[in-house]
């Protein structure tokens, strides 16, 4: 009984504080705002953000839509390319040589540079957009299953060998299920990326999404909508986040009753 009292206090405790902090926060922040008369279109309060919010709830509603769509579309795309480039570096030695330091280096470029190419290339339509999140998100996804592939105990490959396992049965038996946790890992980051890739695409060009919207608020000095999109984009990416926690605790119980 006390254990379990001290998990509930633990969990209590974890969830309380952050959001006693951001309580904090957002209080002195409409105060602040109140007691020094700061101008709307400069420093709006929580409560005026909050009003902007629910005021054009329909039409950020339909601009979230567009944006998930992309961040989705984006996001997949990531998880087969990212799948496909870390299992074929682990197959092949010769390939990691030659590609790894690529992908490594391909983080350099700033995305905010290469996403208006893709606008010159692929036009002002879906697929730029789905690209951008692609190039943001599959990195992480990459280089986290690598490494999970990796970090294999080296004494259960030889027992797998040492069993007449060939190389297919080793990689779907062992190393595919102990990557698993890393895959994820990278997920998670990948997902929480994907929104913000998603409304740097909109930026560039777009006639709907919760990044042109933005725009369009700030040239009208509506700051207080762009601060209601910063708090959907915010909840959105919370949400992918815990989305993805809840299919790892679905695909690996045995990582998760192992803790």
């Amino acid at each position: 009984m006390k254990n379990w009292r001290n998990i509930a206090r633990g969990d209590w405790n974890t969830f309380l504080l952050p959001t006693g902090t951001l309580l904090g926060f957002l209080i002195t922040w409409e105060v602040l705002v109140k007691v020094t008369a700061i101008e709307k279109w400069l420093l709006p309060a929580p409560s005026a953000i909050l009003k902007a919010l629910w005021s054009v709830k329909e039409l950020i509603w339909q601009h979230s839509l567009q944006t998930m769509q992309e961040t989705f579309l984006g996001l997949a795309l990531a998880v087969v390319v990212g799948v496909v480039i870390a299992t074929a570096i682990d197959w092949s030695e010769e390939l990691k040589k030659a590609v790894y330091p690529l992908i490594i280096a391909s983080q350099t470029i700033p995305i905010i540079a290469v996403a208006p190419l893709l606008i010159i290339w692929f036009g002002y339509g879906l697929l730029p957009k789905v690209l951008v999140v692609a190039l943001v998100c599959f990195f992480p996804i990459t280089v986290n299953l690598t490494d999970g592939y990796r970090l294999v105990e080296s004494d259960m490959l030889r027992l797998m060998s040492a069993m007449g396992a060939n190389r297919r049965q080793i990689f779907r038996m062992v190393k595919l299920p102990a990557a698993m946790p890393f895959f994820f890992s990278g997920l998670r980051i990948a997902g929480t990326y994907s929104v913000m890739g998603a409304v740097i695409g909109e930026w560039l060009g777009a006639s709907r999404g919760l990044g042109i919207f933005m725009t369009r608020s700030s040239q009208s000095f509506l700051t207080d909508r762009v601060f209601a999109a910063i708090i959907v984009i915010t909840i959105l990416s919370l949400a992918i986040f815990l989305l993805v926690e809840g299919l790892a605790r679905l695909t690996m119980p045995w990582h998760y009753q192992r803790k």
